[in-house]
């Protein structure tokens, strides 16, 4: 019985003893945060008018973003102007969503699913957060 007692005390610290804290250190890599407007004179509408488009340039996309790292987009909220609302969203019929390209953005506004109303082009501003996150590999 003691041999049996001491060959698991002597297994338990040999396996005890070989285990091995390892330290990870993660470069930290803040996120960019890009804000700007688009004016009621920055949408265009499509060849059949259904929907509308606006394009906007920003330099810091570039084509590592568009294929490997995080892009988040936000308007500001259309009825509490106090708050950003992520897109895609829908909001009176309108469906609202986004499209990122090497150097830019574009944003559609097209009608909602079961919606018969075509959208009408916004008449205020609206504020756009971008949030461009960096990957670790």
């Amino acid at each position: 019985m003691k041999r049996i007692l001491l060959l698991l005390i002597a297994t338990a610290t040999l396996g005890l003893a070989s285990c091995k804290k390892d330290n990870v250190i993660q470069e930290n890599v803040p996120n960019k945060t890009i804000i700007f407007t688009i004016q009621p004179g920055d949408w265009k509408a499509t060849t059949d008018k259904s929907a509308f488009f606006a394009e906007y340039s920003i330099p810091a996309i570039d084509q590592l973003n568009v294929d490997e790292e995080g892009i988040l987009v936000y308007f500001d909220h259309p009825v509490k102007n106090t708050s950003f609302i992520q897109l895609p969203y829908t909001f009176e019929g309108a469906s609202y969503s986004y499209e990122h390209f090497d150097g830019g953005l574009s944003f559609d506004l097209q009608r909602a699913n079961f919606v018969n109303e075509d959208p009408k082009q916004p008449t205020v501003p609206i504020k756009v957060k971008v949030i461009l996150i960096p990957s670790m590999r």
